[in-house]
């Protein structure tokens, strides 16, 4: 079984990925190999967006030289056509590392937590897709904590990722919406569930 666990931002897809994980899946998170597709498109992303990062006074570059991801977000995140460049530089190595983890990894159940993967290729090798989700308020003071971010940050991230269920939805997967609104042990008798009922139906 080929499992992908999204959901929107601070909703609990890192807890929904770890519980599984503890019931033997091989669980992968797309969030490090963003991290490694970003250092191996390192110059094509400079070339693309430094004059910009120049223009706002961004660096874009770690004390080790690598990109510092965050700054990156601040500039592809305030408009639609910077993203859609950062997606064709960095998803297409996205996919081929996720490829690659899913043929390491053929002789186990597998858990990719992804917000996005409906828009790379290998979700047409996904079997279904447990969407993990929280009301917004919960999710906000969530990422407030977590991440430390400004307000205004918080919420353009959450707009960004509005109708994503329905995005889903339209990739043709086979879905099941999971509400994260209590404790992890509550989360888990959710996921067990909703692994009875995918293997019954599988």
């Amino acid at each position: 079984m080929i499992l992908c666990v999204t959901g929107p931002m601070a909703a609990g897809k890192n807890a929904a990925s770890a519980i599984l994980e503890s019931k033997g899946f091989s669980a992968i998170d797309a969030d490090i190999l963003a991290h490694i597709a970003v250092d191996n498109a390192k110059n094509t992303i400079l070339n693309t967006f430094g004059e910009i990062a120049r223009e706002k006074k961004i660096n874009l570059l770690n004390e080790d030289d690598s990109i510092n991801r965050r700054e990156l977000g601040r500039i592809v995140f305030s408009n639609k056509d910077l993203i859609k460049q950062q997606e064709n530089i960095v998803y297409p190595e996205i996919n081929r590392l996720l490829e690659k983890f899913i043929q390491e990894h053929s002789r186990t159940d597998i858990a990719v937590n992804a917000t996005v993967l409906y828009k790379v290729p290998i979700i047409h090798k996904i079997d279904f897709i447990l969407y993990i989700d929280s009301p917004f308020i919960i999710r906000f003071f969530r990422a407030k904590k977590r991440d430390g971010m400004k307000s205004l940050q918080i919420l353009s991230r959450f707009k960004m990722q509005h109708n994503l269920f329905t995005k889903y939805k339209k990739a043709n997967a086979d879905i099941r919406r999971v509400w994260n609104i209590g404790s992890r042990e509550q989360l888990e008798k959710k996921i067990d569930y909703f692994l009875t009922e995918s293997r019954l139906r599988g």
